[in-house]
């Protein structure tokens, strides 16, 4: 088994339908401009409220991809 090094970044995304919705919403964006993603962490919920109803929800993510092995060249 070789070893796995992975980079972490943090992103947000957002929906009117649903905390599903937004996670599903922001893996897919980051998936087209990151390769290698692998694992997600729900780091934080949040919600816009307008006229007493909930109308966005928003979530923070930190996600994991694989670091590209190195090519033998300096």
């Amino acid at each position: 088994m070789s070893d796995h090094v992975y980079r972490v970044i943090e992103i947000v995304g957002s929906s009117t339908q649903g905390v599903d919705d937004a996670i599903k919403a922001a893996i897919a964006r980051a998936s087209e401009t990151l390769h290698g993603l692998r694992w997600f962490e729900l780091v934080q919920t949040r919600g816009h409220i307008e006229d007493g109803s909930v109308q966005h929800f928003q979530v923070t993510l930190k996600v994991g991809f694989a670091v590209d092995p190195a090519t033998g060249s300096d």
